[in-house]
């Protein structure tokens, strides 16, 4: 695992988004704006990164409670009842909120499209957890949103991460299949990051020879009536060719398995490094394209690298410095630990005023 990887794991999953909102037909110039599942996204990481810092120096860290402060400061940038949010951190006090560098960027204050799930459950102040739901939605963004969260999958293991992960999908978003989604995402990307050409491996692996996809295709809810089997069938048919036919059928409308199932045949049919692109437009033209591209986007640049997206589009994307910074970060804090802890003192004396840890 390398930082290129995670790099091109965030800045991938950011294009995928991108090609989503056009539909895969990039404009010849200009800016290529995100969606709203990358600002999530960021704010997911930003989270994450939080988190590890409140644990370094007080010994004790609740992760997604962290995270959701940080949806929390999202909503506030959005305008989404920006004083009842505020009051609920603030306590009526003249303490400055939102905190963190990540609150100073005007890109984040612009709305992206819609989030319904997420917008109703910070609306409503009270975050969801795996046994106390705040609503039944199987929605896609409780994966593409937490995509990032596979890096802590590869450095601690699943059974260290599996709680944290599927209560962060559970802040907002309350089918268990959703979080079932979320979770199987973030091992796929933990075996992105750590091994050699995951797609083709895969692809190739002898009938009856189990494989990490493999687990986590017979683990979600099929979208369709089609059994595990059938759909990896389709899956690693040999000699396949992209058909949005098969596209539509396995990822049919705009839920976290959809998401999921959807990334992983355009993976199966694009697995190589110099065809990114290519597979970017054809995941966006899924029913739901923005989180099947976004979905395929991570693993990929988690396989092959951030050299492996197309410059031509990556240089033009919208928040690609931020999240570049964010993709780097994340690794540094969870590797080194810049901001020291209760008994070591930080190497970077900036880095609490960048990442509070609350």
């Amino acid at each position: 695992m390398s930082e290129a990887r995670v790099r091109g794991l965030v800045l991938g999953s950011a294009l995928g988004d991108a090609a989503g909102v056009v539909r895969g037909r990039w404009p010849a110039e200009g800016p290529l704006r995100i969606g709203v599942s990358t600002q999530l996204a960021a704010f997911t990481i930003e989270g994450a990164i939080r988190a590890s810092v409140r644990m370094n120096h007080k010994g004790i860290c609740h992760a997604p409670s962290v995270i959701w402060h940080a949806y929390c400061r999202w909503a506030f940038l959005q305008g989404i009842e920006p004083e009842r949010i505020s009051e609920r951190w603030t306590h009526g006090t003249n303490d400055p909120w939102p905190t963190g560098w990540l609150a100073q960027v005007p890109a984040l204050r612009e709305r992206r499209g819609s989030a319904p799930a997420t917008v109703t459950a910070l609306t409503g102040l009270t975050q969801g957890t795996p046994t106390k739901p705040v609503n039944g939605s199987r929605g896609a963004h409780a994966l593409t949103r937490g995509l990032a969260l596979g890096l802590l999958h590869l450095l601690f293991g699943p059974a260290s991460c599996a709680t944290a992960i599927r209560g962060t999908a559970a802040l907002t978003h309350g089918a268990p299949e959703a979080q079932d989604a979320a979770l199987g995402a973030a091992g796929l990307v933990a075996h992105c990051l750590a091994q050699d050409d995951p797609f083709r491996t895969w692809t190739a692996s002898p009938a009856g020879d189990e494989h990490p996809i493999d687990t986590v295709v017979r683990s979600l809810t099929m979208p369709h009536s089609a059994s595990p089997d059938t759909v990896l069938d389709l899956l690693k048919a040999p000699h396949a060719v992209p058909d949005h036919g098969q596209l539509a059928r396995i990822a049919p409308d705009a839920t976290a398995s959809s998401a999921l199932l959807g990334a992983l045949l355009v993976v199966s049919r694009f697995p190589g490094s110099e065809t990114v692109g290519e597979a970017l437009r054809f995941a966006a033209g899924a029913p739901d394209g923005a989180s099947v591209a976004a979905t395929a986007g991570a693993l990929l640049g988690a396989a092959h690298g951030v050299d492996a997206l197309p410059v031509e589009l990556l240089s033009r994307l919208e928040l690609a410095w931020v999240l570049d910074t964010l993709a780097r970060d994340l690794l540094q804090e969870y590797v080194d630990s810049p901001g020291g802890g209760e008994y070591l003192p930080a190497r970077d004396p900036h880095w609490w005023d960048r990442y509070p840890g609350w």
